[in-house]
């Protein structure tokens, strides 16, 4: 009953915001945007030009003023041509593309835990890392409106999986990602991490990092493996791999780097990503869209001083000439008046 009632409330905010935005409507600047949109339907790259280079709060603003013009929900109607082309990946990067944060991930996350039946852990933990404990709330609450199903039950696998383990670290943890970040909190976690790595046991002390997940928020984590680096002149992910440790080391590796990292997290998935995109279409989505949440100007940046090459070009080289690479470089040049 309690996980219903929030599926209410979650539905009833959403309802009400849209609600609220389209009647309090301030010129935004997108009417003729939206014209184009509502004048592009059934045209897949038209819409993608249109939307593509399109920020997240542009896009936030272009949905609002869409349903004050038309009455229609943008990501609905988008929905409508997914369904009509459910193999065309564009239409499908369209849709999530134009979908509130919470609506994304909670669509991502579910493609994870049904990935073939092994769980995509990586998804989850590019979704647990980059959202505040506010927003990670409104995707859970998301994902049990539209599948009818508990995100935290569908992650639990027997025997439990270390990626698991963590993950109910993060998503129990008692910090607000609001709280003023401590210093001295931070020094004394960067002992611990030292400590748990070197327990004597042969491997890091699983139980002091997932207590240590559970009461940290996301910026707090990260200030701790940036005190681990000041202190001990090396990043923390450098020495578990240096001892080469088991199954659980290796998924905190992947964990840290997506909290300390997130831009040279994703532009490594981008470059892999793209290097393999004739047969993975659905990783480039995912880099791409993970980029957007993350930061895409500071994502160039890193993968340009990483890689020796403008992200743009990089897609132009990797991928033929369609409608799905021009979605992409317009979505890695953004929009300039941003």
């Amino acid at each position: 009953m309690a996980g219903q009632a929030n599926s209410v409330l979650y539905i009833e905010h959403f309802s009400f915001e849209l609600d609220m935005a389209s009647r309090c409507l301030v010129t935004t600047g997108f009417e003729d945007e939206c014209r184009e949109i509502h004048d592009a339907w059934n045209q897949p790259r038209r819409l993608s030009l249109l939307l593509a280079h399109r920020r997240p709060s542009e896009r936030q603003k272009i949905k609002v003023t869409y349903r004050a013009v038309f009455g229609e929900d943008l990501a609905g109607e988008l929905h409508k041509i997914l369904m009509a082309n459910q193999d065309n990946e564009l239409c499908e990067l369209l849709y999530l593309w134009v979908l509130d944060p919470a609506e994304r991930d909670a669509i991502m996350a579910r493609d994870a835990v049904e990935n073939g039946g092994a769980t995509d852990y990586r998804v989850l933990v590019e979704i647990f890392t980059r959202r505040k404990q506010n927003q990670l709330f409104f995707t859970k609450q998301a994902y049990l409106a539209r599948f009818k199903k508990n995100l935290e039950q569908d992650m639990v696998t027997e025997p439990s999986h270390p990626y698991q383990r963590l993950l109910v670290a993060l998503a129990t943890s008692h910090k607000s990602h609001h709280d003023e970040l401590s210093r001295h909190i931070a020094k004394c976690d960067a002992r611990r991490l030292y400590d748990a790595k070197n327990s004597g046991m042969g491997s890091v002390d699983e139980a002091v990092i997932l207590e240590m997940f559970s009461k940290r928020s996301i910026p707090q984590l990260r200030l701790a493996f940036c005190s681990y680096k000041h202190i001990y002149g090396h990043d923390y992910t450098k020495a578990l791999k240096k001892n080469g440790f088991g199954e659980f080391e290796q998924s905190l590796r992947v964990v840290v780097k997506c909290i300390y990292n997130p831009s040279m997290y994703f532009s490594k998935l981008l470059h892999r990503s793209l290097q393999c995109s004739a047969t993975n279409k659905r990783l480039v989505t995912r880099a791409i869209l993970g980029s957007d949440d993350v930061d895409m100007d500071k994502i160039k940046s890193v993968f340009k001083s990483s890689y020796g090459k403008d992200l743009e070009d990089f897609i132009l080289e990797s991928l033929p000439e369609n409608d799905y690479r021009d979605f992409l470089l317009g979505a890695a040049k953004g929009s300039r008046a941003s």
